[in-house]
């Protein structure tokens, strides 16, 4: 790794705020400045401010070129990555109480019921605070008893995350650079426990001693660059790894792309997932992480499953919900006053039943995946709307419904139009207070919803 003199810090401190492009271009060559890797910082910096900003605000962080920039981990994800590893491995008599009352929890039905259960609302407290590594002595021999080691280090966002619950955290990585940015980052961001090993994951595995975690993040992409997303196309398989992984490990936290089904991922690794976090920040889903763990019973159990988009987190037991849809057992309430469209962890994980019997609301119509209800709805896990009004595609009810509007935002959900060809069909601009919805709900009927965002 190249550290930065003197003249290239002073350069990257009086410019960070500037356009980099720009300054590639005007600035002046100064003797002793570096400067590709004085833009490289400026990038990084202004990145991280945005994505990292634990790490933007931390000084003497050195950061990669800018692809490296993009695809790492952001904050926020690599925030609950921490929260799930210590809630593993919270005290047995949380862990107890967590399968316990939230399993109880997903039979309770109430329109306002909060996202977590008062169980998962403990949990996740319990697991700040061990992120948080409180000075107490009790949490001082938690910590002093856990090892971990993340096999595919990488930038080492997650590992920085990850080791701050761990008295001994090991960083595994190839590429020499990035071990060499590694060790130098984490020293700047104060982790002491952190150790550094410049080698094949797989190897170190192989030869390693069992820890309390395990962390993958499996390369996706091939020798040629192009993407991959299937887990046995991945470097490394973890389906070759698995049941070293169990021996090694009592618990393995597994990164994979947000493009699987996390069903049939949760099937092939047989009976294995404990647990399945499909991760969304900004209504954006970004990963799908699968907690594998050996098995407490005989017959294998299916995995708890984990929707967060930002501060929205319901969890539920994947047995009790496995259809997704229920068209038909609940008819629509005549008064259709509100819709509800789940958000994107929602979406990918398909627990419609539950959002449905959690919430109180009904579903529109087969694999519409959007919600009605008569009245509204406390705390629900995406977007809100008042509806106005609906009707159909004839000429009457489109002229009714658009009552002289020229602007709408548009949305389709199991529509034979798509939202440019619908705009198209309406003569609408884009934009304005109007939320137009074109969907197929009970009885096959296409029809227009005009709502207004609460």
């Amino acid at each position: 790794m190249t550290i930065m003199n003197d003249e290239t810090r002073e350069f990257v401190a009086m410019h960070r705020n500037e356009d980099v492009r720009e300054l590639a271009l005007k600035a002046k060559r100064v003797e002793g400045l570096d400067l590709p890797l004085a833009l490289d910082q400026i990038a990084g910096w202004q990145i991280a401010r945005k994505k990292l900003p634990q790490w933007a605000s931390c000084e003497g962080i050195v950061y990669p070129p800018h692809i490296s920039m993009e695809q790492c981990s952001s904050q926020f994800t690599a925030q609950y990555k921490s929260e799930v590893a210590q809630t593993l491995l919270a005290p047995a008599a949380t862990v107890r109480a967590r399968v316990s009352d939230s399993g109880e929890s997903d039979n309770q039905t109430t329109k306002s019921e909060p996202q977590l259960s008062d169980s998962a609302e403990s949990v996740m407290q319990t697991a700040k605070s061990a992120f948080q590594l409180s000075d107490s002595p009790e949490s001082d021999t938690l910590v002093a008893r856990r090892a971990m080691v993340d096999l595919t280090g990488g930038f080492g966002v997650d590992f920085s995350y990850l080791a701050r619950g761990f008295s001994q955290a090991t960083y595994v990585e190839r590429q020499r650079h990035l071990c060499d940015l590694a060790e130098h980052n984490m020293a700047a961001l104060g982790l002491d426990q952190a150790r550094i090993v410049c080698g094949d994951g797989v190897e170190y595995l192989r030869q390693m001693g069992p820890v309390d975690f395990i962390y993958l993040d499996p390369a996706r992409r091939d020798e040629h660059g192009s993407r991959t997303y299937a887990i046995e196309d991945c470097t490394p398989n973890v389906f070759e790894l698995r049941d070293l992984l169990l021996s090694k490990s009592q618990y393995t936290l597994v990164k994979l792309s947000p493009m699987l089904d996390w069903r049939k991922a949760v099937a092939d690794f047989d009976g294995t997932v404990r647990e399945v976090h499909i991760v969304a920040t900004g209504n954006e889903c970004k990963e799908l992480l699968l907690v594998l763990g050996q098995q407490v019973h005989e017959e294998p159990s299916a995995p708890r499953v984990f929707c967060v988009n930002d501060n929205q987190r319901i969890d539920y037991d994947s047995a009790a919900y496995t259809q997704g849809l229920r068209i038909g057992g609940k008819p629509l309430p005549e008064a259709k006053n509100y819709l509800y469209e789940p958000n994107a962890s929602i979406m990918k994980a398909g627990c419609f039943d539950l959002v449905e019997e959690r919430f109180g609301v009904t579903q529109v119509g087969p694999s519409s995946h959007l919600f009605v209800s008569a009245t509204p709805v406390a705390d629900f896990p995406g977007r809100g709307f008042a509806i106005e009004a609906i009707g159909g595609m004839n000429k009457k009810d489109i002229k009714r419904l658009l009552n002289g509007t020229k602007q709408a935002n548009i949305a389709v959900r199991n529509f034979p139009l798509t939202a440019p060809q619908l705009r198209k069909k309406l003569k609408l601009a884009d934009g304005g207070p109007v939320y137009l919805f074109g969907t197929t709900m009970q009885g096959c009927d296409h029809v227009l919803l005009r709502t207004s965002k609460i």
